[in-house]
């Protein structure tokens, strides 16, 4: 069968999470329905990375199967066709190996989380970014984001529901920075737990926000508690912005 890699956008305000649930409204769940309405065909397709409730996604992957081998541009064409009035949008198709896999064959992923830090709260980016009034001090929330690089138990950041078999992640990259009105932080790793970047978010927020200093990140991370975590920042902010394989 015919396997194809798709590069999705998509605004998860409007759906319960990317995984597919009965009865509710899912990124996974609009895009099967799409398939099923362009090709006749049922399938289950695989993800990248399965964001929660209300996070979005500017370069989300997945990958899927169909009897018949469709042209890559009439797959994409006829998806975002049966995908309108959606907030979903298939940026990119092509085809791929039988062996490739958008969750195993990925080495990398790439998060976004957006700070809006201003009085004024957003008009246009409502439910896109998370809005903080108070001025944070992006080169303390800098400094603090080092020490969460490298191999660490992150016990502290990991969501008490989390499914990972170990605790143990490596991250490759925590780099924040002021843009404008904004404040962004971005992760790469290969893989996060559950919910460990809106942690990391949250945590370092309260180090802008003057309420933590910037070695009581890496004295909570050395915890491996997760009491020691500081507030879990909202879905509103983060982005899956890409995958590496």
């Amino acid at each position: 069968m015919p396997r194809y890699r798709l590069t999705l956008e998509y605004d998860g305000s409007a759906y319960n999470g990317f995984q597919a649930q009965t009865d509710q409204p899912t990124v996974q769940g609009s895009v099967e329905t799409a398939i099923t309405a362009f090709c006749g065909e049922t399938v289950r397709l695989a993800a990248a990375g399965r964001t929660d409730t209300g996070v979005h996604a500017t370069g989300q992957v997945i990958s899927l199967d169909l009897e018949k081998a469709w042209p890559a541009q009439t797959v994409m064409n006829a998806l975002n066709a049966h995908l309108v009035g959606e907030a979903i949008s298939v940026l990119d198709c092509e085809g791929v190996e039988d062996d490739w896999h958008a969750r195993f064959s990925a080495t990398g992923r790439r998060y976004l989380y957006r700070i809006l830090n201003r009085p004024g709260p957003p008009a246009l980016d409502a439910g896109r970014v998370w809005h903080m009034r108070k001025s944070l001090d992006a080169d303390a929330m800098q400094a603090a984001a080092q020490s969460l690089v490298g191999l660490h138990d992150f016990t502290t950041f990991r969501d008490v529901n989390c499914q990972s078999k170990s605790p143990e992640k490596t991250l490759d990259v925590a780099r924040v920075s002021r843009i404008g009105d904004e404040v962004h932080l971005v992760f790469e790793a290969r893989s996060f737990l559950h919910r460990q970047v809106r942690s990391m978010t949250g945590t370092l927020a309260e180090v802008g926000l003057g309420r933590w200093k910037v070695e009581d990140v890496a004295a909570a991370l050395a915890a491996r508690d997760r009491a020691a975590c500081g507030p879990v920042a909202p879905s509103t902010g983060l982005y899956l912005t890409g995958v590496v394989y």
